[in-house]
């Protein structure tokens, strides 16, 4: 594994998001000194926060899962999630609704699956079920070590004894036909293969190895920490900063100072200097690589996710109907994901994700295209769009939905791009062949000796635990070590994070 070269001794690390936070604990933990620059008032990136009329929300990921990745950032400095975040499992995961107005709950635990499964469709399917969650099962032992949570220094290092085991599993066949081998019923297949949406790719074109988000969900299980997915960088900030790191919010980076390849200091807009050894850098990678002054080299066009548009809406009431999430399918898919990808089209017949976490608004989100795929005109479109999106739950069940809202809010595509998200979408880079695994754009920087990428842009990918992986990767390239540092004691004695 190649590493950054030279004096490593402090890291400017830029941006407190999750895969900020994770590098730092993971660098602090391994001796280094660390500074961690972040544009907004508190941590969290992508998992954002908004408080509205008395209402509460988290403005991106909704559920936890693989809360050990956490565990194990923490565990870096002698901290641990115990100590730091109380978790409360999420059951059901999900709860699907189909528009035949058949329901499924989704459970992590396989013999209530398999129950249900069976309640649902039949004994056959049941037992489909089971080979499938064994499927699942090995598919993400096998990945997670050589796959998910391994550096690339080229393709070449992808051909390892782990490689002939993953497509001996059928990882490199794709996603939707592969789950159609144990699963007969369509409305079970969508339900363990809409996942691959979240890596910006139509199930019938994305890699089978893209299954493993649907373990993390299905088989693993689901988390809410209390107070909020907020409460998770709340907490790992907290630990960083016992642990010694120097937290800086609401400071921008303007310009990074280099001598040669070298990252030699960190300017921010306020006009301060931060000297470095290395920087870890967690923006978009547009952001990233205009820092830098770097240009990639790539040999096609960079291929970015589809978009959502989300309503926050604080309502007088609930609907039993609602889960923690709620999915409603519509009775289009190939067609949903072909007006997603292809034509740059709002859904005809939307898929819905509703999530109504306890004490949180309302989190309604309808998957759109990115803004080089459908360049609308969202100022114009939006203010319509949210009355169908409501239209659509009030006609699947959610009834007087619209007349219980007290406060709104509404984001688009338009919106993400003023944040700074390229493409005006949260999700990134899509995680089509030729930007996954080796392929993706590598966290180490081209012509630079000290400079990192870490977060969703880079490797492995988009999702929660992809970029706590991310940071983790990315202090391994700045340290040069293969395996987690021995846990370091927290430097001053801990206070817990806020609640």
């Amino acid at each position: 594994m190649r590493a950054v070269t030279g004096r490593t001794d402090h890291v400017v690390v830029v941006g407190a998001g999750l895969a900020g936070l994770s590098a730092t604990l993971h660098l602090l933990g391994a001796g280094r000194r660390v500074t961690v620059v972040e544009r907004d008032e508190v941590p969290g990136g992508r998992a954002g926060r908004l408080d509205l009329g008395g209402y509460s929300f988290d403005t991106g990921p909704t559920v936890l899962t693989m809360p050990e990745l956490v565990d194990e950032a923490l565990h870096a400095v002698g901290d641990s999630l115990a100590d730091r975040l109380p978790l409360d499992p999420v059951d059901p995961a999900y709860r699907a609704r189909f528009a035949d107005g058949a329901v499924l709950d989704v459970h992590a635990d396989g013999d209530a699956m398999e129950e249900e499964v069976r309640r649902f469709a039949g004994p056959a399917e049941a037992a489909g079920y089971r080979a499938l969650r064994a499927w699942l099962t090995e598919l993400y032992r096998v990945e997670k070590d050589a796959f998910i949570g391994a550096n690339f220094d080229s393709p070449l290092s992808l051909v390892t004894p782990g490689l002939a085991r993953l497509a001996a599993l059928g990882g490199f066949a794709r996603l939707g036909p592969s789950v159609a081998r144990f699963l007969r019923d369509e409305r079970l297949q969508r339900v363990f293969s809409f996942q691959s949406l979240y890596a910006g790719v139509p199930p019938r074109k994305a890699l089978a190895a893209y299954a493993v988000i649907a373990y993390m969900d299905t088989v693993a299980g689901v988390y809410h920490p209390r107070g909020g997915m907020r409460a998770l960088p709340d907490a790992l900030a907290a630990s960083a900063r016992d642990a010694g790191a120097d937290l800086r919010f609401s400071t921008r980076v303007a310009w990074l100072e280099r001598i040669g390849g070298r990252v030699t200091a960190v300017r921010t807009a306020q006009g301060e200097r931060i000297p470095c050894d290395a920087v870890v850098l967690t923006p978009d990678l547009p952001t990233s690589y205009r820092l830098l002054g770097h240009r990639p080299r790539r040999p096609v066009r960079m291929t970015w996710s589809p978009s959502a548009v989300v309503l926050h809406a604080g309502t007088r009431r609930r609907w039993p109907e609602l889960a923690h999430h709620t999915i409603f399918f519509g009775r289009e898919w190939d067609r949903t994901f072909e007006e997603l990808t292809r034509r740059g089209t709002l859904m005809s017949d939307p898929s819905l994700l509703v999530s109504a976490p306890p004490g949180q608004g309302v989190f309604v989100l309808a998957p759109a295209p990115n803004l080089r795929v459908g360049p609308i005109d969202w100022e114009r479109v939006g203010p319509a769009y949210r009355d169908e999106l409501v239209g659509v739950l009030e006609s699947r069940g959610l009834t007087g939905f619209g007349a219980s809202v007290e406060v709104e809010r509404l984001v688009t595509p338009r919106d993400w791009a003023r944040l700074g998200l390229v493409a005006g979408t949260p999700f990134s880079a899509a995680h089509t062949f030729a930007q996954t695994g080796p392929f993706r754009p590598r966290n180490l920087v081209s012509g630079l000796e000290n400079a990192v990428l870490a977060g969703c842009g880079t490797t492995p990918g988009v999702g929660v635990p992809p970029v706590l992986i991310s940071g983790r990767l990315a202090a391994r390239r700045i340290t040069g070590s293969g395996a987690a540092a021995s846990p370091r004691r927290a430097a001053r004695p801990r206070a817990r994070s806020p609640r």
